[in-house]
């Protein structure tokens, strides 16, 4: 399931983002009944659509659902949000908010670089429902643009031109999204199907030989990496408390994939720099 933001009223959404003091003109949503309402605001409405996504997934998120979770009905949530499209747009930047504003990067931007690589991980394993939000329509929000300078300011102290940050930001990015994604994916198939990775696999693993007699001369690369990777992944990722080997390998990759894209770095760094 991919959400893309950005569906609401651009107007609305952008002045929820950034709590501009009419962010709620009148008639945006059914008129309040007279009394008090404790404990009901847009910030009160976008953590409990957090918590519902955190527990239940994004496929679970409604204007109800979060409704129920504060105690209310959906519309008396429509005062504040004007809909779900709105919602999305505001939970995502919220969430964001945990990530570190800057990096230190005295002791050298890869050790920024790695730093920033292991909260991106798990604030999308906190909040795998994010991973869910495309990136190809971004919300704008000032958490979204605060996480991206944290990552620039690291980017900047490289020397790459604009270029190669923009080319650094894509790959670096794409790693950790990516082999977070597997992990969430992972978990929610578990949920889904009722069958555990390792049951999944024994199955269709017998299947396939029974099958497929002849698959490692057949296919000789897949079989090769298959045989010499696996004690490397169970191995590699063991230690970091990976709970499947597809948990284990998505970790390797992470890991893996981080260095190889830091020595990237590096190498474009130094064709960068003239020779003495």
């Amino acid at each position: 399931m991919t959400v893309f933001a950005r569906q609401g009223d651009p107007r609305r959404s952008m002045d929820l983002l950034w709590g501009r003091p009419d962010a709620a003109p009148p008639g945006s949503g059914p008129a309040p009944r007279p009394g008090p309402r404790p404990g009901l605001s847009v910030e009160a409405i976008v953590d409990a659509a957090i918590a519902v996504a955190d527990t239940e997934g994004m496929a679970a998120l409604s204007m109800r659902a979060v409704g129920e979770r504060l105690g209310r009905t959906a519309m008396a949530l429509y005062t504040y949000v004007p809909g779900k499209a709105e919602l999305v747009d505001l939970m995502y930047d919220r969430a964001l908010a945990e990530l570190p504003p800057s990096y230190e990067v005295s002791a050298g931007w890869r050790a920024a670089l790695e730093a920033w690589a292991d909260d991106s991980w798990a604030f999308y394993l906190r909040h795998p429902w994010v991973l869910q939000v495309s990136q190809a329509r971004p919300v704008l929000g000032p958490n979204e643009y605060g996480a991206l300078e944290a990552l620039l300011g690291v980017l900047a102290a490289t020397g790459l031109d604009a270029r190669g940050v923009r080319r650094a930001v894509a790959t670096l990015s794409g790693v950790v999204r990516g082999a977070a994604q597997t992990v969430a994916e992972s978990r929610r198939a578990v949920r889904a199907t009722g069958l555990t990775e390792e049951q999944w696999w024994h199955g269709r693993t017998e299947a396939l030989l029974r099958a497929a007699p002849g698959f490692a001369g057949r296919f000789p690369h897949v079989a090769w990496l298959d045989a010499e990777g696996a004690s490397d992944v169970r191995e590699a990722a063991e230690a970091a408390g990976a709970a499947s080997y597809l948990e284990r390998a998505a970790r390797e990759a992470f890991e893996g994939g981080l260095e190889i894209v830091l020595d990237g770095i590096e190498a474009a760094i130094a064709r960068l720099t003239p020779p003495a």
